[in-house]
């Protein structure tokens, strides 16, 4: 629609490439190469590059900029995405007893009810461990622009599921993906303490030697009445697929039904509320976008079966990630390249930074072009360990940090639901207990967004 390409944030792009030149110990953004006369033209000219490279990235993490950033050019991601993302939705629809089977035998688990059969959202967490000797390993795959990937670590590429067992690679794929999006996170944290100054936010990530993979499906309402419907059926003759979802057997959805369906009202414009990460670095894959019916423009009496899914472009090309600039009072729709990776800044990284890098408030809003169109999002969680200690942030600590507190000081609306950071830190306090009281602000019984 006409006018709302004005509210649209298009990202940033870092190449991988670049990624990684930046991160290494080489690079230095106070060097000038202009005034260096030992570096040949070509050289001098790639270091001017690469340092106003540097400072787009850190104005864009800045208290003037966005607080995101898209990754591009990341060897194999698109191959990893697709494998993985689609199996987001497969696993929301099972059959609880079904489903906990599968989650145990790969050591997944939910932070979210799965019982709830208007649930939003459906996720699911595993832990991705990793040690010092380890990391070496991981950095390697970064090590010079143009490697191909470690094979130890990416040994899994296309590898055909068999028919019927298409959960059997479940947990090797998220941790593939899982820790190629580690290393991106610590490659970035490099980067900003370069930026910052010191070495805290890279070394805060190794210290803590754990980061959190999240695989999330985002319900359409057909996804909802897909679970009322075998629940329903439960007390009939079960009916399940060779991957052990329970279906109505030729259920398909007739046009009658797709018109109830789609005159529903929706529960929330969100899937998901209006929130600050608080941890150090978030990283996302770019949504993958399913549809589970047919067009209904082609007028068809019937469509696909509910458990078909295929994948579709973007509405609109977003992602339906939005942010909310609280200082000039507007809702942007961020676009990102397919297939990149999203670093997002969390309030750990702003704390730790002294306000240099400054976090972001989101959300997630719903496609409503389509009730059969959900969302698949692959999400890791850097943060630092739970017995970091921070201090109590300055009421005056330069113009970043004060132009900071002021984007945190906004009363719109949108602002009012969340819990202000400055009520949530008290000096001296560990990760842990910030963790936990960021928790209850947000979500306890009387929290800001109980119930939400």
């Amino acid at each position: 629609m006409e006018g709302e390409e004005k509210d649209v944030l298009e990202l940033v792009q870092l190449q991988y490439d670049d990624l990684i030149l930046l991160s290494q110990s080489s690079f230095s953004p106070s060097h000038s190469p202009s005034s260096s006369p030992k570096l040949s033209y070509p050289a001098r000219e790639e270091s001017e590059r690469l340092d106003a490279v540097f400072k787009t990235v850190m104005e864009t993490l800045g208290p003037e900029g966005p607080g995101l950033i898209a990754i591009t050019g990341v060897p194999n991601a698109g191959a990893m995405r697709r494998r993985l993302l689609p199996l987001a939705r497969k696993l929301a629809l099972l059959n609880n007893k079904d489903r906990h089977c599968i989650l145990k035998e790969h050591g997944l688990g939910s932070d979210f009810s799965l019982k709830d059969l208007d649930r939003s959202v459906s996720s699911f967490v595993f832990p991705l461990r990793y040690q010092q000797d380890f990391v070496p390993k991981l950095m390697h795959i970064g090590s010079k622009p143009g490697d191909s990937e470690d094979p130890d670590i990416y040994s899994l590429e296309q590898q055909p599921h068999e028919t019927g067992n298409e959960f059997k690679d479940l947990g090797n794929a998220f941790k593939e993906l899982g820790f190629c999006m580690v290393v991106i996170g610590l490659l970035f944290a490099r980067i900003c303490d370069k930026g910052i100054g010191g070495g805290e936010l890279e070394e805060s990530i190794l210290h803590s030697g754990t980061a959190k993979g999240r695989l999330i499906h985002y319900h359409s309402i057909l996804d909802n009445f897909v679970l009322k419907e075998a629940a329903r059926s439960r007390g009939d003759k079960k009916q399940r697929n060779r991957s052990g979802q329970i279906l109505v057997e030729d259920s398909n959805v007739s046009s009658l039904q797709y018109s109830v369906i789609s005159s529903q009202i929706l529960p929330s414009n969100l899937w998901q509320q209006w929130h600050y990460d608080y941890g150090l670095f978030t990283v996302l894959t770019t949504p993958m976008f399913l549809s589970q019916c047919q067009n209904p423009e082609n007028n068809d009496d019937s469509y696909e079966k509910l458990d078909s899914q295929s994948e579709c472009s973007a509405p609109n090309g977003h992602t339906y990630l939005q942010i909310h600039d609280t200082v000039m009072h507007r809702t942007l729709m961020v676009r990102a390249p397919p297939n990149s990776f999203i670093i997002q800044v969390g309030e750990s990284a702003e704390i730790l930074s002294r306000g240099k890098l400054t976090s972001t408030i989101h959300a997630v809003s719903r496609v409503r072009e389509r009730v059969d169109i959900s969302r698949e999002n692959f999400v890791v969680f850097l943060q630092p360990s739970w017995h970091k200690t921070f201090s109590e942030l300055p009421e005056r600590d330069g113009a970043s940090w004060d132009k900071s507190i002021g984007r945190r000081s906004c009363t719109c609306d949108i602002q009012r639901k969340v819990p202000p950071l400055l009520t949530r830190l008290k000096d001296g306090m560990t990760f842990a207990e910030f963790s936990k009281e960021t928790t209850k602000q947000y979500y306890g019984s009387n929290g800001w967004q109980s119930g939400k």
